[in-house]
């Protein structure tokens, strides 16, 4: 696991070098949400995106929360995302989201389908670095308000 993670992290510093237009992204974020029907939840999230022609990307994420009681949530999903700045891949966006939600519940395993929509901004810190306020609404998580970080390549 130690050599995944520092793969990604030489990975995530060196490619922006090589870079000559930013096509893809990608941060790492937390969030606090409604995905246990008890209680208020935190999660992680690791996230990836492609810039499409014109105003738009598409991507992946993967969150993970717990209420850290009972209940361990895990998110995949697929990502649509628009963005108002076209070609900029930056300032406001709207996103849709298509997955499926893994529920540890009691130990019991449920999976649901996820259906959220989402909508943030993107600050950039310099041409390579960004950070992302966002908040989504959907199913089966209610709410989820969050911040990621991430790099641009």
């Amino acid at each position: 696991m130690k050599k995944v993670l520092s793969l990604l992290l030489f990975l995530l510093c060196v490619l922006p070098v090589f870079a000559e237009d930013t096509r893809m992204s990608a941060g790492l974020g937390l969030e606090w949400n409604m995905d246990s029907r008890h209680n208020f939840a935190g999660g992680a999230l690791l996230g990836f995106d492609y810039k499409l022609p014109r105003f738009a990307s598409a991507g992946f994420f993967l969150a993970s929360s717990s209420n850290f009681n009972n209940t361990f949530v895990v998110e995949p999903a697929l990502v649509f995302r628009a963005y108002r700045n076209e070609y900029e891949f930056s300032g406001f966006f709207f996103q849709n989201e298509l997955g499926v939600s893994f529920i540890i519940e009691d130990g019991r395993l449920t999976s649901l389908p996820l259906v959220g929509f989402g909508a943030g901004y993107r600050f950039l810190l310099s041409s390579s670095f960004y950070v992302e306020p966002y908040g989504r609404i959907g199913y089966p998580f209610a709410f989820g308000i969050g911040l990621m970080a991430g790099i641009r390549f």
